[in-house]
């Protein structure tokens, strides 16, 4: 067992170093392996290939990696505060939340644009936090069904101002279907350096939570007795993966697929629901994905680029379903 939890790793692990290589060198300019090394090494001669390397990919495959590892992360912290298979983003309301602000300011206030990023993270924090009130109000606050209740609710809610806003203004939809479908863009590192505080507090409270999680899958009052707090446990949870689910959208759109599948595909593949070996994992297979999906939504029809979305579902969806099979 230990022996295939190393390999599962390992390969995870390989398949990111890999991506972050295809992922700068390939685009609508190729640029040879060696010139990527180079540039990353700071030995590449100046020019328009360094720059491209080191101004327009180099960023674009950062916010990838952080990007993919927040959702994974997000997917698993979710998935075991709330013993929920099923549970993603999704479920606390954050992508709907997102989705709102970023219709909110591409189609009503176009002439801020700069503050779109901003304006998603915004609204997915306070669709968490609104899903938060909610569950942990009144008598039984913080149960797990109060909790999906709850998002269900705020995430319709969200869904329905969305939805009022396309209808409203036909003519400016089509920019913002990328934000919908999901995609990253080549902006340098603007955008990162406004929104990575938001990641790295959902990253701590990941790892502060890793050994508290396995102690809640044996159950409320086990967990109780070995020291841990289901309630704060769960509501803990429930805030770092809202943080970095709307951190992720704030940067890359509507991508909670990955939050959902990658944790899944994790569990399957090493047969085992440890929270020390799963964060971790996801956080580099949701990164490695999310590469390869970038790079073949820049590379397919390069130089036009087409949303990541549907190109992650293409890749992560007959992988999880092979695994499945497997374990089943």
């Amino acid at each position: 067992m230990i022996a295939r939890r190393v390999a599962v790793a390992l390969i995870v692990c390989v398949a990111a170093v890999v991506g972050v290589v295809v992922s700068i060198a390939l685009g609508a300019v190729e640029i040879p392996f060696a010139t990527v090394i180079d540039a990353l090494t700071g030995n590449a001669e100046p020019g328009p290939l360094r720059k491209i390397i080191l101004e327009l990919r180099l960023p674009r495959t950062i916010e990838a990696i952080v990007v993919g590892a927040g959702l994974g992360v997000a997917g698993a912290l979710l998935q075991g505060a709330l013993a929920n298979p099923l549970a993603s983003p999704d479920v606390i309301g954050v992508t709907a939340g997102s989705g709102f602000g970023a219709v909110l300011i591409l189609l009503v206030f176009p002439g801020s644009i700069a503050l779109l990023p901003l304006g998603a993270l915004f609204f997915g924090l306070l669709a968490a936090g609104l899903v938060f009130a909610v569950a942990w109000s009144g008598p039984h606050g913080g149960g797990v069904g109060r909790l999906i209740l709850a998002g269900i609710a705020i995430a319709a809610l969200f869904g329905a101002g969305t939805t009022s806003i396309l209808v409203a203004y036909p003519d400016r939809v089509q920019s913002a279907l990328f934000f919908i479908a999901g995609g990253l863009t080549s902006d340098g590192w603007n955008d990162l350096k406004s929104i990575w505080p938001y990641f790295l507090a959902g990253f701590a409270v990941a790892v502060w939570l890793a050994r508290p999680l396995d102690r809640l899958a044996l159950g409320d009052e086990v967990a109780a007795s070995l020291g841990a707090r289901p309630r704060l446990v769960r509501l803990m949870a429930g805030v770092g993966a809202a943080l970095l689910a709307a951190a992720a959208a704030s940067l890359a759109g509507l991508l909670g697929f990955l939050g959902l599948i990658v944790p899944h595909a994790v569990r399957l593949a090493a047969g085992t629901s440890s929270h020390t070996y799963v964060l971790p994992v996801s956080a580099v297979g949701g990164a490695a994905l999310l590469l390869y999906g970038d790079t073949l939504a820049r590379t397919l029809r390069a130089p036009i680029e087409m949303p990541v979305g549907p190109f992650m579902v293409v890749i992560g969806v007959p992988l999880f379903l092979f695994l499945l099979r497997r374990a089943v």
